[in-house]
């Protein structure tokens, strides 16, 4: 990667890893970061599991994991795979028979840990029928459920015994020459989980999948995930990211991205860069950026748009954004369009305004073929 001669202090360079498909999507190597998130109605209601897939992949989700624990399970699977606009990962825990079925039902990846699955024998049926299906696997190593050795070696749970957890698993797919899989070494304390990932870096040139796992509800998920991806991510570390939180799988895809467009990572949708209000505020913006939130959620042509309150940081905000506003008096403020001022909008028709403006200037992105081809 390029180093950026004018702001050298905005570039990332990401890690080197090997990639790997996931379905159609590409995972490491020089391929975009990929958002995940994970069902949670029951696999079994085909109905339901397909609605929720559906509204994470209108929200920008690249994959898609659905648990599999059972049999019923994993026949629903068939279907939902036929029906997903998204690659599917089939979540499976111990029972090798499960991952066979999802790989036979169509799943793009195993998400599995071989050395829980049973003797070499049906480590080897499960490699197999990866192979014959074309299916990619990531072994998922957990702090919260290490095994017991590496316990009884460790005393607790620690980034080295992460990291010798996923070194063991990865032993039983490279002894039986299968390449196609990414690694997590997840936990819920950021510490422990990018300790475990900084090491992980060093050891393989495996695509590596973050997550700080049970992250909390939303606030306090999205915070701890945005610290944690965060760093790892600017690092250069990371090639595709899942935030654990306990609140609608479309809120997790929502928060990855945010956390990807934060470090120029993904373009992906308008992002809004908004004061916290004051005094000085010419409008409501709190409540101004919330409607604008909600009515640009379809946009997916990367626009930046700025909602400043007053004319003391709002000038330059909109200096470096494509589209802008900021409160002035007297009941309206100065709409900026490519960093110029362009003209007066009084405040009650300013928000139906920008959104005019906003899905004009994406419509025309597009129309030009300038939107990113990945982003």
């Amino acid at each position: 990667m390029s180093i950026n001669p004018i702001r050298p202090w905005r570039n990332i360079e990401r890690r080197p890893s090997r990639r790997i498909m996931v379905g159609r999507v590409p995972v490491g190597g020089d391929a975009p970061i990929s958002v995940q998130t994970m069902t949670n109605t029951l696999t079994t209601d085909i109905a339901a599991t397909v609605a929720q897939v559906a509204a994470a992949a209108e929200a920008g989700a690249d994959i898609v994991r659905v648990s599999t624990p059972d049999e019923d399970s994993t026949r629903a699977l068939r279907t939902i795979v036929r029906e997903s606009p998204v690659p599917i990962v089939a979540d499976i825990h111990f029972h090798y028979r499960r991952a066979i079925e999802a790989a036979e039902a169509g799943a793009a990846c195993l998400r599995i840990n071989p050395g829980n699955i049973g003797s070499p024998d049906r480590v080897r049926e499960v490699v197999r029928a990866a192979r014959d299906h074309g299916c990619a696997m990531r072994i998922g190593v957990n702090a919260g459920s290490l095994e017991r050795h590496l316990l009884e070696r460790y005393g607790e749970p620690c980034p080295e015994a992460m990291v010798q957890s996923a070194l063991d698993h990865i032993k039983h797919l490279q002894d039986l020459d299968f390449h196609e899989f990414k690694i997590s070494v997840k936990a819920s304390d950021v510490f422990l989980a990018a300790a475990a990932y900084q090491q992980l870096a060093e050891v393989t040139d495996a695509p590596l999948h973050l997550g700080i796992t049970e992250a909390g509800g939303l606030r306090t998920g999205t915070v701890k995930s945005a610290v944690g991806l965060g760093f790892l991510l600017w690092m250069g570390i990371g090639d595709t990211i899942r935030v654990s939180l306990s609140a609608d799988p479309v809120e997790e895809v929502r928060v990855g991205f945010e956390i990807l467009k934060s470090l120029g990572l993904r373009t992906r949708g308008v992002q809004i860069i908004s004061c916290p209000s004051c005094a000085r505020q010419g409008f409501d913006v709190i409540r101004t950026v919330e409607r604008l939130e909600e009515r640009l959620a379809h946009i997916r042509t990367p626009i930046s748009l700025s909602i400043i309150g007053c004319v003391v940081n709002g000038p330059g905000e909109a200096l470096m954004t494509d589209l802008g506003f900021t409160g002035g008096g007297a009941g309206h403020g100065m709409v900026y369009v490519a960093g110029r001022q362009s003209h007066r909008m009084d405040n009650d028709a300013m928000v139906d305004h920008i959104v005019e403006l906003v899905e004009r200037r994406a419509a025309e992105i597009e129309a030009r073929g300038l939107a990113p081809a990945a982003e």
